[in-house]
């Protein structure tokens, strides 16, 4: 089978065709906010998804547990299907095995260009987690000797854990500043009162998935970059993904990890950016094999050409909200179109829709983070004084609305703990849920608390 036929559905016509608009926030009131997509445009857009309205086990629901993993592009279901089928393996004589090494070079190049990397390497490996392991390690393990590693404490554990590990085992301090615990996040001035010119290794979040506050990566990187110039950089981008612009060019770093399943792929893989000094370092590899190679062994080219088609999703809604000619253009509208929209719906859940009452109006709710921050990417986590976090989410389950319970445990507690929370209740969002769906959640949210 042609791979086009696989990736067939995503190809379509460039050019814009009035399907968006710029939005109108409905923020501080409760009138009717105007949406991003055009009805038209947003059926098309839910119709490329798997799942979109129904478990396949439970039936109907509305899927608010984005940040836990986002649906899935019905083209990475067929195009998994089709390549897990394929016998041939990689490096071989014969025109499989050389449509695979294509398919792998092309899914490099176009995941560089989603990514806007200017040289480094992109490769995949086990998880978003398991990758930032490996990078951070390999930072540790071959920066100049001495020195201190840093981060801050608004990180996922993936990268603080990483940063621990790997800082004690080369015998250097690993220094966390704090965040800001009424924001959710951490600035660059901060990074810059605590960088010192002995930081050999600095770690940054991108987006946290308990406050869903971004932070500006390329401002601490700056920040870092002043003062401790060679300082080798690693950024957890897991959370980000899915819901802006990813721009490593502009950033200065020199690693990058992303999860695909948070990013409309599937799960069983991650994929990460390695610079070209990260990447000469030493690190696992097979004694005696090409230079450079970050990959263990033989990797599903599948996974490679999921993420063909998730890129190729990006270019064609870009292709719909825009006019842009050239395909890096055309990602960067998509990902302005999505933000523009998860900010409209955020809004919506936090200050109230068609006469309902938003959370941040209902009496006894903590808002982690704060209901006035730009700095929200498509997330709202909540507490409630008076009822717990998970008898809110079974509520919910119940009303068919799917959210999740965040625990002040190893995950999370370095966000809630300061906040005196024992848990909270996160409700996250992507492009392809709708206002009407945030009208059902704020419903419910009405009769149970």
């Amino acid at each position: 089978m042609d791979e086009r036929v696989i990736r067939g559905a995503l190809e379509r016509p460039r050019g814009h065709r009035g399907g968006a608009r710029r939005r109108r926030t409905g923020r501080r009131g409760t009138g009717e906010a105007e949406l991003t997509f055009s009805p038209e445009l947003m059926a098309e857009i839910r119709g490329r998804f798997a799942h979109v309205e129904e478990c396949p086990f439970e039936g109907r629901r509305i899927f608010f547990e984005n940040a836990g993993g986002a649906l899935t592009l019905k083209s990475v279901v067929e195009t998994s299907g089709f390549y897990a089928s394929v016998p041939d393996n990689q490096g071989r004589a014969n025109g499989a095995s050389a449509k695979l090494m294509e398919t792998i070079a092309a899914a490099k190049a176009e995941v560089a260009e989603f990514f806007n990397a200017q040289g480094g390497t992109v490769f995949v490996g086990e998880s978003g987690t398991e990758l930032l392991f490996r990078m951070i390690r390999d930072a540790c393990l071959g920066a100049p000797e001495g020195g201190v590693v840093l981060g801050s404490t608004v990180e996922h554990p993936a990268s603080r854990s990483a940063a621990a590990r790997w800082a004690e085992v080369t015998g250097r301090d690993y220094v966390q500043m704090p965040h800001d615990d009424a924001l959710g996040l951490v600035t660059p001035e901060a990074y810059a009162a605590a960088v010192t010119p002995e930081v050999r290794v600095a770690t940054i979040l991108h987006t946290s998935p308990v406050t869903g506050m971004g932070m500006d990566v390329a401002g601490i990187s700056a920040a870092i970059r002043a003062v401790a110039p060679e300082a080798l950089i690693v950024v957890d981008g897991i959370q980000h993904a899915c819901h802006g612009s990813i721009d490593i060019a502009s950033y200065r770093i020199d690693g990058y990890a992303v999860s695909p399943y948070k990013v409309f792929s599937r799960h069983g893989y991650g994929v990460a950016w390695a610079s070209d000094r990260l990447t000469a370092l030493g690190h696992d590899a097979l004694a005696g094999g090409p230079a450079g190679n970050w990959e263990l062994g033989t990797r599903d080219t599948g996974a490679y050409a999921t993420l063909r088609d998730v890129v190729a999703y990006f270019d064609w809604l870009g292709g719909e909200v825009s006019e842009a000619c050239d395909r890096r253009a055309r990602i960067e509208a998509a990902a302005a179109a999505i933000h523009d929209h998860e900010r409209t719906l955020t809004d919506a859940m936090l200050w109230g829709t068609d006469n309902l009452p938003g959370l941040a109006r209902m009496d006894g709710i903590t808002i982690v983070g704060g209901a006035e921050n730009a700095a929200r990417e498509g997330l709202v986590t909540f507490a409630a004084e008076d009822r717990a976090a998970p008898a809110i989410v079974e509520a919910l389950e119940a009303r068919g609305i799917r959210v999740h319970t965040r625990k002040a445990d190893h995950y999370s507690g370095n966000i809630l703990s300061p906040l005196g929370l024992e848990g909270a209740v996160r409700v996250s969002v992507c492009h392809y849920n709708t206002l009407g769906e945030v009208r059902d959640f704020l419903a419910a949210m009405r009769e149970i608390v």
